[in-house]
């Protein structure tokens, strides 16, 4: 056997290349992953000392092509640790609403819908457009033709009543 050093080293790295990815691909998997560990092999391979004496450049390159692998995998192992939920998908709460909360929620709603029916018609009209269109109290001003100032004083009012409305559903709110 011979010595060689690094660019032995980088030479033979050229020439088992296609070696070294089918070596490290039957161990991770996939084709992408064997290449991103090959490069680092070659990284490696570089990082060698310029006077270091290698004894068998091949079993040194897939010795650290292995080594490289075997730490992907534990990489990957504590990985994916840390990413599992603490409980099984089991115990998580499902994010569809129970039967008695959804007809909770259908009952704010018909009296909500009821409450907007009582406001006066400027302070309605104020309160959707500000809240469902989105338009400013200039713009509302303009529309309803009054003030800013009283574009304020209808939402203020409308929110009020629609508020008044729900604690008397539901007095402990």
């Amino acid at each position: 056997m011979t010595r060689t050093g690094r660019p032995d080293l980088i030479a033979c790295f050229q020439a088992h290349y296609d070696d070294l990815l089918r070596f490290i691909g039957r161990r991770v998997g996939t084709t992408d992953r064997a290449r991103e560990l090959a490069q680092d092999t070659y990284l490696r391979l570089a990082a060698v000392p310029a006077g270091a004496e290698i004894l068998d450049a091949r079993a040194y390159l897939f010795r650290i092509a292995a080594n490289l692998v075997i730490d992907s995998a534990r990489r990957d192992v504590r990985r994916a640790a840390r990413m599992a939920p603490d409980a099984p998908l089991e115990a998580l709460a499902d994010p569809v609403p129970g039967a008695e909360r959804a007809v909770g929620a259908r009952e704010r709603l018909a009296l909500l819908e009821r409450a907007l029916a009582e406001l006066p018609p400027n302070s309605r009209a104020a309160l959707i457009l500000h809240r469902l269109d989105g338009m400013t109290h200039a713009a509302i001003a303009v529309r309803l033709r009054v003030s800013e100032s009283m574009v304020a004083k209808y939402i203020a009012q409308a929110l009020r009543h629609c508020r008044d409305r729900l604690r008397s559903l539901d007095p402990e709110e």
